[in-house]
């Protein structure tokens, strides 16, 4: 592949190290920016690409305003940070899920992107899962969902041992559930009203806001889609989607299953996923799509993902969501 603006990559941590290796394999060396010089380290060992290092503003004294970035930073910092990128004048980025912790910072990172108009994308980067184009593909065959339901429970206990900040894990909901969520509303599209409610407030003492979630929506056609997750009992990740033919099932969300009318049984799905294998599954679709415009209906555009914000609050906090009425 090739692309006639450097490649900035932001960050130097695990994700940054899973981005290096797919912009390698499409021979993209890209320009990396870290902050402390233990993680670059650890970032040149495992790519072979030596991070700059130190305050973000300072490194981009030398940069090309024209790049395009890839912003991978920790997610309590990802928004101070894709706004200095655009205060620099780029223009084109990736920003690592949920580039915005809450409703309040998701608004004063869409005003400075619309302010220069600057195109942004937040990678959820399961939307590019060979089970996922797979499933819409089945989907769409059998003339689309009746129903959909889906399951974001976390695992609590590890989850509180990792020393990660409070901010990070009050806002654990759209830092690592919303992965689940955005897919589920990604086969869903956008819902006409939604009913939630949550409890468990005590079960989970990094976040006490709420540990289990539980609701259903509806679109006007008749399609309904319902969640439950709890964080407080043991759990994992998964979705079922059902049309009048199949049931569609995504747990793990990498693998496919399929129920039909004919059977109890749940057969397995072959999968073209050797770049799901190779690699982080869903990045190298979701860059290359992001570089090149390949799959690009897959990505998420900021705004697209502010706007579905707008009901993933009633989910985490429990409300009512009444579509363009509310």
């Amino acid at each position: 592949m090739t692309t006639h603006s450097p490649i900035l990559l932001i960050g130097a941590g695990g994700m940054a190290q899973a981005y290096a290796s797919v912009l390698q394999s499409l021979n993209i060396t890209p320009k990396v920016l870290g902050r402390g010089a233990a993680s670059a380290a650890s970032f040149a060992k495992a790519t072979g690409i030596q991070p700059s290092t130190g305050a973000l503003e300072t490194q981009l004294a030398d940069v090309d305003p024209n790049a395009v970035a890839i912003v991978t930073v920790n997610a309590h910092a990802l928004a101070h940070t894709t706004q200095t990128l655009i205060a620099h004048g780029i223009k084109r980025l990736l920003v690592e899920k949920p580039a915005a912790l809450d409703l309040e910072e998701m608004a004063r990172l869409q005003t400075a992107a619309s302010a220069v108009n600057a195109e942004v994308y937040v990678a959820y980067n399961r939307r590019f899962l060979a089970s996922v184009i797979e499933a819409d593909r089945m989907i769409a065959e059998d003339g689309g969902l009746v129903s959909l339901r889906f399951d974001f429970s976390e695992p609590a206990r590890r989850i509180g041992a990792l020393g990660k900040p409070e901010r990070e894990l009050s806002t654990w909901f759209y830092g690592n559930s919303t992965h689940v969520v955005d897919l589920a509303f990604h086969f869903f599209g956008r819902p006409d009203a939604l009913d939630a409610r949550i409890a468990g407030q005590h079960g989970v003492d990094w976040h006490p806001q709420a540990g289990v979630f539980a609701g259903f929506g509806y679109r006007r056609d008749g399609a309904t889609i319902a969640w439950h997750a709890n964080w407080v009992s043991p759990g994992r990740w998964g979705m079922e989607v059902l049309t009048h033919e199949r049931r569609i099932i995504l747990q793990p969300l990498e693998k496919l299953r399929v129920q039909t009318h004919d059977s109890f049984a749940e057969t397995d799905v072959a999968l073209e996923d050797g770049d799901d294998l190779a690699f982080k599954p869903g990045l190298l679709r979701q860059t290359r799509a992001f570089l090149s415009g390949e799959d690009a209906d897959r990505l998420v555009s900021l705004d697209a993902h502010a706007r579905h914000m707008t009901f993933y609050e009633a989910i985490r906090t429990g409300q009512k969501y009444c579509g363009d009425a509310s």
